[in-house]
């Protein structure tokens, strides 16, 4: 038998994993995981999206391709379209296309550009309104895969995210995947995933 390789988009609040772990976390009270959406066995996220982020998901039960996917060193690309408070300057673009310092760390250059609000699903529960402070949208490609790295580097520039989705991983996009939806991979992308 092969192996499998899935795309999930992942809904906000939807904790990165098959089970809530420890009973601490139990007694908060049950909070999704990805066992509540995907019904295959002995699969993994290659990668995570913070429980308040959303978005494509990669899983598989291929480490070696799990590996590949995840290490830095092999620059796999990942797109964000996030919602932040305020209207982005070109300076404050220019910043995190060039890189910020966060946590002690500079970030690599990305690739960075304001967009237009992209036809997304409503979010569950809806963003917070405030109206006083516009809101705008900005795509960000990264080749670095950081905790929280995304809302770190919009915070660093003066720009708080509001909503956070991974729309890409490479060629791997979520187009036509609703939230909760999963898919298999076909062949050609898996191909293209392992180049």
């Amino acid at each position: 038998m092969g192996y499998r390789y899935l795309l999930f988009h992942k809904p906000f609040q939807v904790l990165c994993q098959f089970t809530e772990g420890t009973a601490e976390r139990r007694e908060i009270g049950h909070r999704r995981t990805l066992a509540d959406f995907i019904p295959i066995e002995n699969v993994y996220p290659a990668g995570r999206l913070d429980f308040d982020s959303e978005g494509l998901l990669l899983l598989t039960d291929d480490g070696v391709l799990q590996h590949h996917v995840t290490d830095p060193r092999f620059g796999h690309p990942r797109t964000y379209w996030v919602q932040v408070e305020g209207t982005p300057a070109p300076a404050a673009l220019l910043q995190l296309e060039t890189g910020v310092t966060i946590q002690g760390y500079r970030t690599q250059p990305a690739q960075v550009r304001a967009i237009v609000e992209p036809d997304l699903p409503p979010r569950d529960p809806p963003i917070r309104y405030r109206k006083n402070i516009p809101v705008s949208w900005i795509e960000i490609t990264l080749r670095e895969g950081r905790n929280r790295q995304v809302r770190r580097m919009t915070a660093a520039v003066g720009l708080p995210a509001l909503r956070l989705v991974r729309v890409a991983m490479g060629r791997l996009r979520i187009d036509g995947l609703a939230p909760g939806a999963w898919r298999d991979l076909r062949a050609t992308e898996v191909r293209s995933l392992k180049r």
